[in-house]
């Protein structure tokens, strides 16, 4: 064994340790102390990912929420079409004449003229029932059948 500590490839009897490195403060890094790599950093209350019992973050339920609103939306369109729908003007008139198209008219401009307390959509759609029209387009000098509102006499 002598021969082996002359040239120095003996084990000394007690470890040497290691020179101990300073701790550095980061000034870039709020103050941060550096740490060495093989410590895991723990980022606002997780856990590392090698720990035991990591668990999930659990996450708030909102779906509630999302159906009471929708719920709550659906009521709101429901309630406004009914509103909307009873709010319509006088019904169509019964009584019809026979008109002679003119240079520019049109429908909705017909039923503004012979039925104006009557809701205008359903008065073109029953001028279009009435003389079995597809297309909105009228020629001068077509007579049509359109519904007349009884006008009071002064």
């Amino acid at each position: 064994m002598s021969i082996l500590a002359e040239r120095g490839h003996a084990r000394p009897a007690a470890p040497v340790p290691a020179p101990l490195r300073p701790v550095r403060i980061l000034r870039g890094r709020r103050g941060e102390v550096q740490r060495p790599p093989t410590r895991a950093r723990v980022v606002a209350g997780r856990r590392p990912a090698g720990a035991p019992c990591a668990a999930p973050r659990r996450v708030p339920v909102r779906w509630p929420w999302l159906a009471a609103l929708a719920v709550a939306s659906c009521l709101v369109v429901t309630g406004l079409g009914l509103f909307a729908g009873g709010v319509s003007g006088a019904p169509v008139p019964e009584r019809t004449a026979t008109v002679s198209v003119e240079q520019g008219d049109t429908l909705a401009s017909l039923a503004a003229r012979f039925a104006p307390q009557s809701d205008g959509g359903a008065v073109v759609a029953r001028i279009k029932e009435l003389n079995r029209l597809d297309a909105a387009e009228l020629v001068p000098g077509l007579p049509l059948t359109v519904p007349v509102a009884d006008v009071p006499a002064p």
